[in-house]
């Protein structure tokens, strides 16, 4: 997959990033690090240059999130109680959680979600509950890109690092990834199997 991946962004270009970029945030089959590290490569490797390859990463990040910051604001609190209430248990949230998480981000919305850019299990997660919150949409815009950009430029200045120092860089970046992956999907089944939800009273 890697090698599919660095090849759909040195032959797509900028267009192909900003594809992936979106598409990672709307349905994350591959992470961001993937992406833009890969594009770091390919500025080492002189296919593409940092600063548009920065500009137009970013772009894709807040075109992905907003879609989903779209679909929530539409949806709004009240009607996801009765998705919440059936399948809790495999988000890991109870009705209560999104009831405090939407009074927190109506006072604090727009830092969480420029921090939540540099934390791989809350970048895209937060754009539903800031749309849920019904945070204004300049005002999510303007600090999803700004976070955004910031791990894009760290992501991409380790990128073009890895292709300067390794001859194999894709391939050391795609299993770095692959063990991300794992310890993330054993971490989430040991959430899903200590969770319980707050007794109502």
């Amino acid at each position: 997959m890697t090698d599919w991946i660095y090849e759909v962004i040195r032959q797509g270009g900028y267009g192909g990033i900003v594809f992936l970029m979106a598409l990672e945030n709307i349905i994350p089959p591959i992470p961001s690090e993937l992406i833009m590290g890969l594009g770091g490569i390919a500025v080492a490797r002189g296919d593409m240059h940092f600063w548009p390859l920065l500009g137009w990463g970013t772009l894709g990040t807040t075109i992905g999130n907003y879609v989903l910051f779209l679909v929530a604001d539409r949806l709004g609190y009240e009607r996801l109680r009765p998705f919440i209430e059936r399948w809790g248990r495999w988000l890991t949230v109870d009705w209560q959680d999104v009831d405090n998480a939407g009074r927190f981000l109506r006072k604090h919305g727009h830092w969480v979600v420029f921090f939540l850019r540099f934390m791989p299990m809350g970048r895209s997660i937060i754009s539903i509950p800031a749309g849920l919150a019904h945070m204004k949409h300049g005002k999510f815009l303007a600090f999803t890109a700004a976070g955004a950009a910031i791990w894009n430029y760290l992501l991409i200045w380790g990128g073009r690092w890895l292709g300067q120092t390794l001859q194999d860089a894709e391939k050391w970046m795609g299993w770095t990834v692959v063990v991300g992956v794992v310890v993330t999907v054993i971490w989430y089944a040991w959430r899903v199997s200590r969770w319980k939800p707050r007794e109502e009273g």
